[in-house]
């Protein structure tokens, strides 16, 4: 249960699972209203909990979070949706600095070479406080291209490019204000980073991929990876000449369903699944592999360089949404970590992505103590990270470099058994989460064809 703090409140005196064992039902609150709010009403035992009332299990959003979390009492056995200070790693500004510190401490401790695995980020720097830093990186590479983001903001709010400093000078002079003004009204910070002017393309079309990683905690660290994911593409066809473009660049839904031409059935997106066949029909199964392994590296260095600083709570646990650009040399980019990623459904096949997703985002959390804590795979998910890698094989891992330790991820793989429809089942849309549709056949691009985006959507021509 969850109440406000009692000077000298005791709880309910049970032991762990005792006291989960004697739960008839599971009372649960959600502050969004979407997929999310369909998969707690359906699940078996659990019942909501409207206003005030009581609750077991809380997934909230991060203002309640920074209002009442110091404030609320919670027994053993609640759960709630959030580290109390997860914008250590999903505020733009935050994760770039402690993505520093750590690169910083690696080189310190275990030399360059293992520094290097943490250069996955673009040259960042936080303004108006590094502001003159970046203008003295700036005029060492004149011509190219930079991008401004909020760091505090979402789904493409407030982003744009530029290539001169001219370019953001309104905006240094809108932080310029007087004392009393600073005192109201608070200079929002940016973040000014190296625009990656290579992406990858498909189609000729731009896109990044959204990842989800779920940390149950900190200290020590164990996170899960889940196998589906997609990629989401720009509506327009991807050129520097027009960086003022936000279909271009931009590959929020929330921005491309803006676009005078999107069309809300076919969407922009593909499923991982299917962007790793493709992948791996152009480049073949090897380079494939470098690139997921890369993407991994990506996860654990992240969730790493905030170990320390994350106040890692028994009652708390986070669903992360990656979003990693591919440049045209299969190098993966972090851009950033969304604490809250969007669980909106934009198609029937993006619904069905999510509510599996939540479903076994559930089944880890546990509320209903079934797991034994020795499961290396639950529904989509596999443990990439407890207290150490994890290896797909039984037993402890070999670390030694002499065995052939395989990391425990699947991102983008269907399992054996698992089945993906063929692409396009129905042009435009994207293929559905594995073994969720029986009886449909795991369909590669043919040898010898393209992919072309005709009329809104993507089609397989010779």
């Amino acid at each position: 249960m969850s109440r406000p703090k009692i000077q000298n409140y005791k709880g309910c005196g049970l032991s762990k699972g005792k006291e989960r064992e004697q739960r008839a039902s599971i009372r649960f609150k959600t502050t969004p209203i979407n997929t999310l709010m369909d998969v707690l009403r359906n699940r078996p035992g659990w019942v909501e909990v409207k206003d005030e009332g009581e609750w077991d299990f809380y997934w909230c959003d991060v203002s309640w979070l920074r209002e009442n979390f110091d404030h609320t009492y919670m027994d053993e056995h609640v759960r709630i949706s959030h580290f109390r200070n997860h914008y250590e790693l999903t505020r733009k500004n935050y994760m770039v600095k402690n993505l520093k510190r750590f690169r910083k401490q690696l080189e310190r401790e275990a030399g360059k070479l293992e520094a290097a695995k943490c250069d996955f980020f673009p040259k960042t720097f936080e303004m108006p406080c590094e502001y003159h830093l970046f203008v003295e990186e700036f005029r060492k590479n004149p011509g190219i291209t930079w991008i401004m983001k909020p760091v505090a903001r979402s789904q493409g709010k407030g982003i744009f490019l530029f290539r001169r400093l001219k370019d953001i000078m309104d905006w240094r002079k809108d932080t310029r204000n007087s004392d009393d003004q600073k005192e109201e009204i608070p200079v929002e910070n940016y973040v000014a980073q190296r625009y990656i002017e290579n992406p990858y393309l498909i189609g000729g079309r731009k896109f990044d991929l959204r990842v989800y990683v779920l940390v149950m905690s900190y200290i020590p660290l164990r996170a899960w990876l889940y196998r589906d994911g997609f990629a989401r593409f720009s509506n327009t066809r991807f050129t520097l000449n027009s960086i003022d473009d936000q279909y271009v660049h931009l590959t929020n839904v929330a921005v491309q369903k803006t676009s005078p031409d999107y069309h809300p059935e076919k969407g922009c997106k593909w499923m991982l699944q299917r962007f790793r066949q493709y992948l791996a029909s152009k480049h073949g199964p090897q380079a494939v592999e470098t690139l997921f392994s890369d993407m991994d590296n990506i996860f654990i260095r992240s969730l790493q360089s905030v170990q320390k600083v994350i106040i890692s709570d028994k009652h708390c646990f986070e669903l992360y949404g990656y979003d990693i650009l591919v440049d045209q040399d299969l190098k993966p980019w972090l851009l950033e970590v969304n604490a809250s990623p969007s669980l909106t459904a934009s198609s029937e096949e993006d619904y069905e992505l999510k509510t599996c997703l939540l479903e076994d985002t559930l089944h880890i959390v546990d509320m209903e103590a079934r797991l034994t804590g020795r499961e290396k795979r639950v529904g989509g998910f596999d443990l990439m990270w407890n207290d150490g890698p994890v290896s797909r094989e039984e037993g402890p891992p070999d670390l030694s470099g002499m065995g052939n330790f395989v990391t425990n991820t699947h991102l983008g793989k269907p399992s054996q058994g698992d089945l993906l429809t063929s692409y396009p089942p129905e042009r435009g849309h994207m293929a559905t989460p594995a073994a969720r549709k029986p009886g449909c056949q795991v369909v590669c691009l043919e040898e010898g064809k393209e992919l072309r985006f005709v009329n809104g959507f993507f089609t397989a021509h010779p």
